[in-house]
């Protein structure tokens, strides 16, 4: 493995620094970093939230957040004690012009280093963080904006949020941050397609037959219930992870790595999606809420008893999706995304036509050739091809895997994703960060959805907590005589 080199010094602001994400996520993220040497020693980290916490209390916080995350690790005393020195705690309310002066003196010291904001905070705050940062005059020229997805809930909100933030950071510096792009298997998705020479050129229309992308979640709304009411699957995680992963499998060749040209193949793919108008998403998309079940033997609630109200709010998703191109037209791809389901599950399925012509009777029942592409929990490559069975007797046929785990491969610990971006940002590199048209152009097809369920009333179906989903999901491909993938519908 290649030694590591130790990023610039930097100041990192967390807004909602004491939040879910940030202990869960990022703070873990921060100090695998730190024990692997890329945090250079005057780097600091300043966790900024609405209510007062006494220093002792934040990092007491932290640590237990570290051991829950990092169970499979030992937290070394010594790097902790070190990693610890680097982080302060400020209360700070965005709203409030007077509440800014503890930041402004914490900052006062670290003009000259790279000054990176991230925004774990809901999207209404985004605008709002960035003006006080120009009102308080702590702007400099090495600066850096996270936001956390979904940025806004629909088109107009996305363009006022992108807007706010552009009145006070140009666009090189604003990082909407998708945690997918930063997954090693999705990375390695550009390089199975555009460096071997075996899989480029069959990827089109004339030998696929469809492209299935799942992401499942074990867990349930948790914590973020109230937030999630008011957004659901929909905007939470298909406006952003599933139409990233649908960009990276159907993009035409960049026209080399840098940022922009990915950027730009990704944006095509946008423009491409064939809109779905009222009748469209009544035929080719289901909506679906968790009720009461089990997950891993254990009893859990229903949405709507964790809620403590009846709602129409989706926690599962299931399209069928076109993409009106000259490489994919035809062929459909199907993409869903859900809470509850029976594990933690996220696979891109390239699903390959039969042969032209078949020299084996029926009976040896051969199957078509397919690609799967493991995103988590184990992050892998699987081939399925037909091969003979050794011994006598005939050809006995039967479909084998050509597996490659990257972590059994390169044994090595792969960086989690949020690890990675958080590199990427203090190095400046938007490459793996999503551009303001793309964000845009996503909510426009989203929002035809949503106007489609509103016109329509489209029912919201409910599933069973640890199953995969409603029977209208398995449905939606069962009519193209199709199934789901990694499921038992």
């Amino acid at each position: 493995m290649a030694q590591l080199i130790p990023v610039a010094p930097f100041d990192l602001i967390i807004f909602g620094g004491s939040g879910d994400l940030a202990l869960r996520k990022l703070m873990p993220a921060l100090f695998n970093r730190d024990s692997d040497g890329q945090l250079s020693k005057d780097s600091r980290i300043i966790g900024v939230g609405r209510s007062p916490m006494a220093q002792e209390q934040y990092l007491a916080a932290i640590r237990a957040s570290l051991s829950a995350h990092l169970k499979d690790e030992a937290i070394d005393e010594v790097q902790w004690h070190s990693f610890a020195n680097r982080i302060s705690y400020i209360d700070l309310d965005a709203f409030d012009p007077s509440s800014w002066g503890a930041l402004s003196d914490a900052l006062e010291s670290g003009q000259d280093k790279i000054r990176a904001i991230y925004l774990a905070t809901a999207p209404d705050l985004y605008g709002p963080v960035a003006q006080g940062f120009s009102k308080n005059s702590l702007m400099t020229d090495n600066m850096r904006i996270v936001l956390e997805k979904p940025v806004g809930h629909d088109f107009d909100s996305a363009c006022a949020i992108n807007d706010s933030v552009g009145a006070c950071f140009p666009e090189n510096q604003i990082f909407r941050i998708d945690h997918y792009l930063g997954k090693e298997t999705v990375q390695n998705l550009l390089a199975l397609r555009f460096a071997n020479s075996l899989f480029e050129p069959l990827w089109r229309r004339e030998v696929i037959d469809h492209v299935q992308i799942t992401v499942a979640e074990e867990l349930g709304v948790g914590n973020r219930i109230e937030f999630y009411d008011g957004i659901g699957t929909l905007r939470d995680m298909v406006q952003n992870h599933l139409l990233q992963l649908l960009c990276l499998v159907a993009m035409e060749p960049p026209s080399s790595l840098d940022d922009d040209a990915v950027r730009d193949e990704k944006l095509k793919v946008l423009r491409a999606l064939k809109p779905m108008g009222t009748k469209e998403v009544q035929a080719n998309s289901v909506r679906a809420q968790y009720k009461a079940g089990a997950i891993n033997g254990t009893a859990v609630p229903g949405y709507a008893e964790e809620l403590g109200s009846a709602s129409k709010r989706e926690t599962f998703v299931a399209l069928k999706v076109e993409i009106d191109n000259w490489r994919w037209s035809g062929v459909p791809f199907y993409i869903r995304s859900g809470k509850r389901l029976p594990a933690k599950h996220s696979e891109i399925v390239i699903q390959f036509k039969p042969v032209p012509h078949a020299i084996f009777d029926q009976h040896y029942g051969t199957t078509p050739n397919q690609l799967s592409i493991m995103l988590q929990p184990d992050e892998g490559v699987k081939l399925s091809i037909m091969a003979k069975e050794p011994g006598p007797g005939g050809f006995n046929l039967r479909p084998v895997s050509l597996d490659l785990s990257f972590e059994e491969t390169f044994d090595i610990r792969y960086p989690d994703a949020y690890e990675r971006l958080l590199i990427e940002v203090m190095r400046g590199n938007p490459a793996l960060f999503m551009r303001r048209d793309e964000v845009e152009t996503a909510w426009r097809w989203i929002d035809d959805i949503l106007a489609g369920w509103e016109e329509s009333q489209q029912k919201v179906d409910t599933y069973v907590a640890g199953s995969w989903g409603p029977p209208t999901a398995a449905m939606l491909m069962d009519r193209d005589n199709r199934a789901w993938e990694a499921s038992d519908s």
